[in-house]
C-alpha cells in the first residue's frame, strides 16, 4: 500500500505523462470572452479540499498537478451558469501512456449516473401514460416478475420505490464484462444466470421501511420500461431522453458505434493495469451503462433546473420535476440526491464503474452546476476538489472549505481499529504508520486517505466528506464502523 505520509505519494503515472499532463491540460480549450477565460483559471488554479485540519497550513493547487496526484490521465468539465453552459473543458490523454487528448467531445462511462438518466426516462414514461409511480411494479412488468415472498406480501414493490432505492431491493452494483466476453440477457441478470456475474435481484426487506442504493432496482426499472416502450432499452432512451435532450454524444449501447469510440476514453482502474479493449461492459444500462460527454451531461442539469424552477422542460413536466426532486426515503428524490437549500433545491449525483468516476450537481434557484468526468477510480477526491474551486469562484451555496479540529492521536485505539472490513461488497482497509492512521476503500481510489480523531471512536477524512465511526470492541476486536457520507450511513463489517 502506498504511503500517504504528509500527504504525498510519489505518483503512479510516469515523469513523461505527468510532463504532458501539464501540456495537455492547456490544450483543446474554447475561445471564450476575457473575464471567463480568467474565471476558467482561478478555477484551474484554485483547487482545495473540502475538509482541512484546524491549524494546519493550507493552500490552493493547480488541476494538472492535481490530475496527477490523484493518478487520474483525463478529466473533462461543463460548467453551468445563469441557467446555460458557460464555459466546457477538457485536460489530460484519453489513455494512459498515450499522446490522445481528451476534448469536450470525448466520452467517458457516467457509472451511476446513468441512473438519473433513466430515471427522466421512467419518469416521462409515466406522463405518457404507460407506467405508473404507485402501480405494483409485476403490474407492469410482462416478461419478468419480481419474486413473490413474504416481504413483498406486506407491501408490493412500485416504480417511485425503485427509483428511489426503497424497495428493498438486492445487489448494489455491478462488476462489468470484458470486452468480447458473452453478455448476458437482461433476464439472466435479473435471476443471477450464467453468465450474468452477479447476484439474483431480489426483495430482501419490505418495500418502502427504507433506504439502501441498489442498482438491482434500477436493472427492474429497465426490464420495466423496455415492456412498457415495447422497444430496446438503448433506442427506448434514444427516443424518450437523448433525442429531446439532444443528446448527440451520448448512448447506452454495450457495443459503441465506431463514430463514438474513437473518441472514448480508456478505463485507469486503481491497480493501474490496462483494461483490455479500454473498458468493461455493462449491459446493466439503467443502473451503470452511458456512454456521454460532459456537455451532454450538463443538458440533464439544464432540464432538471428548467422544469425544477417551474418552466416546463423538454422530457420533464414542472409537476413530474416536482416529484423527481422530493425525498421519499433518505436524501434521495427520484434519480437523484436531494438537499433543500435556501429557496430551493440542490440536486446531485456521483457515478463509478472500473477506471471512471462522475459527478452531476445542480441548484434549481441560483442556475448555476457543474458535470465532471474522469477516467480514474482516483477520480472522485480530484472531482471534490473541483468542485470547492468552483464554489468559490461562483459564489455557491455548497462546497465551502471547512475548518475541522483533530484531537491527539490514541494509540491503542489505532490498533484496536486497523483491519481488514468490507464495505458495500468492496475490500476495505484501516491501516496504521507510527501514530497515524489511514482508510482505503478502491470505491473511493488507490490512495489511502489519512483518519484525524475528532471525538472518542469517530474520525474524519479530509481527502473526502466522510466520517468513520466505530463501535466499542468485543473481546478486543472491532466488528465493523460506519461510514457517513452526506445524509446516509453505509455499515462495513471486519473481515475474519
Amino acid at each position: 500500500m502506498p504511503s500517504t505520509r504528509n500527504g504525498l505519494r510519489a505518483t503512479r503515472l510516469p515523469p513523461a505523462l505527468i510532463t504532458l499532463l501539464l501540456l495537455a491540460a492547456s490544450a483543446h480549450v474554447q475561445s471564450q470572452p476575457a473575464d471567463i477565460e480568467a474565471r476558467i483559471a482561478r478555477v484551474e488554479h484554485g483547487l482545495s479540499s473540502r475538509i482541512v485540519v484546524k491549524g494546519q497550513p493550507r493552500a490552493h493547487m493547480d488541476l494538472a498537478e492535481r490530475m496527477a496526484f490523484h493518478d487520474v490521465p483525463a478529466v473533462s468539465i461543463a460548467l453551468i451558469n445563469n441557467q446555460r453552459i458557460e464555459w466546457a473543458r477538457a485536460y489530460g490523454v484519453l489513455e494512459p501512456g498515450s499522446d490522445r487528448a481528451a476534448t469536450p467531445d470525448s466520452l467517458f462511462q457516467a457509472g451511476s449516473v446513468s441512473k438519473t438518466v433513466a430515471a427522466l426516462g421512467a419518469l416521462r414514461l409515466v406522463e405518457q401514460g404507460r407506467l405508473s409511480l404507485d402501480a405494483p411494479a409485476n403490474s407492469l412488468l410482462k416478461h419478468w416478475k419480481i419474486p413473490d415472498s413474504a416481504f413483498t406480501a406486506q407491501q408490493p414493490v412500485t416504480l417511485r420505490a425503485l427509483l428511489n432505492h426503497s424497495a428493498g431491493m438486492s445487489v448494489h452494483g455491478f462488476f462489468g464484462y470484458a470486452q468480447g466476453e458473452r453478455l448476458p440477457t437482461l433476464l439472466q441478470i435479473l435471476d443471477g444466470v450464467a453468465p450474468a456475474n452477479s447476484d439474483p435481484i431480489r426483495v430482501e426487506a419490505a418495500p418502502g421501511s427504507a433506504w439502501t442504493y441498489s442498482g438491482g432496482g434500477y436493472t427492474a426499472v429497465q426490464q420495466m420500461m423496455a415492456d412498457a416502450g415495447a422497444a430496446p432499452f438503448p433506442q427506448l432512451m434514444q427516443q424518450q431522453v437523448l433525442g429531446p435532450l439532444q443528446m448527440r454524444d451520448s448512448s447506452y449501447a454495450t457495443d459503441l458505434a465506431p463514430a463514438l469510440r474513437v473518441r472514448a476514453a480508456h478505463a485507469h482502474p486503481s491497480d493501474g493495469n490496462p483494461v483490455a479493449g479500454g473498458w468493461r461492459v455493462y449491459p446493466e444500462a439503467a443502473a451503470a451503462g452511458l456512454w456521454t460527454t460532459a456537455s451532454d451531461l450538463a443538458k440533464v442539469v439544464l432540464e432538471v433546473q428548467q422544469a425544477g424552477h417551474g418552466t416546463a422542460g423538454k422530457v420533464l413536466s414542472t409537476a413530474m420535476a416536482t416529484q423527481m426532486l422530493a425525498r421519499v426515503k433518505g436524501d434521495y428524490g427520484l434519480g437523484l440526491y436531494v438537499e433543500p437549500i435556501g429557496s430551493g433545491s440542490s440536486f446531485a449525483h456521483t457515478g463509478g464503474t472500473h477506471g471512471f468516476r462522475a459527478q452531476i450537481q445542480g441548484y434549481t434557484h441560483t442556475g448555476q452546476g457543474i458535470v465532471v468526468l474522469t477516467n480514474s477510480d482516483g477520480g472522485a477526491a480530484l472531482v471534490e476538489e473541483i468542485l470547492v474551486s468552483v464554489a468559490a469562484e461562483y459564489g455557491w451555496p455548497e462546497f465551502q472549505i471547512v475548518e475541522k479540529p483533530a484531537l491527539a492521536a490514541d494509540a491503542a485505539l489505532n490498533a484496536e481499529v486497523a483491519g481488514d472490513y468490507l464495505l458495500m461488497d468492496a475490500p476495505a482497509r484501516v491501516t496504521r504508520e507510527g501514530d497515524r492512521l489511514y482508510f482505503q476503500c478502491d470505491l473511493f481510489g488507490v490512495r489511502p486517505m489519512e483518519l484525524f480523531r475528532q471525538s472518542g471512536r469517530e474520525y474524519f477524512m479530509t481527502a473526502e466528506d466522510m466520517t468513520i465511526a466505530f463501535p466499542p470492541a468485543t473481546a478486543g476486536r472491532v466488528a465493523g464502523f460506519d461510514l457517513k457520507r452526506g445524509a446516509t450511513t453505509y455499515p462495513a463489517t471486519r473481515k475474519e
